[in-house]
């Protein structure tokens, strides 16, 4: 698989934790953790995007750092070794996505959070249709 199913086992659930607990994430897959994953990112990018166009800093720098951090937490959990291109194909688009988002911080704006939306909603119907 492209996710090091042992890294949700330990560093990578801790991670999670860390974004966002609940009871859905005791005794989950390592396949529906990395759902779980997206639903959330797909969830705060959705929430940063509106925040943007509303003009609330406050709570566009909330949703981009929880966006920010699933992002981090889907990339440090790619099995490069299993994974080959697939695995690096993804970090490089979670890379592109925080990349977006930085910008949409910077610009103000929120068409480049809407681009991370495209790009990682497809991952994650993708991922899902895997299930």
């Amino acid at each position: 698989m492209f996710y090091n199913h042992g890294g949700f086992g330990g560093a990578a659930a801790r991670r999670y934790a860390a974004v966002h607990t609940g009871s859905r994430i005791e005794g989950a897959t390592p396949h529906a953790l990395v759902k779980l994953l997206f639903d959330e990112l797909l969830l705060a990018l959705d929430a940063t995007a509106l925040a943007e166009r509303n003009g609330d800093r406050l709570k566009v720098s909330d949703k981009q750092a929880r966006a920010m951090s699933i992002l981090f937490a889907l990339e440090s959990s790619l099995d490069f070794d299993k994974g080959g291109d697939i695995a690096t194909g993804l970090a490089q688009i979670y890379r592109e996505a925080r990349r977006l988002l930085l910008a949409s911080a910077k610009e103000h704006d929120a068409a480049p959070v809407d681009q991370a939306r495209v790009m990682i909603g497809e991952i994650a119907e993708a991922w899902n249709q895997i299930g």
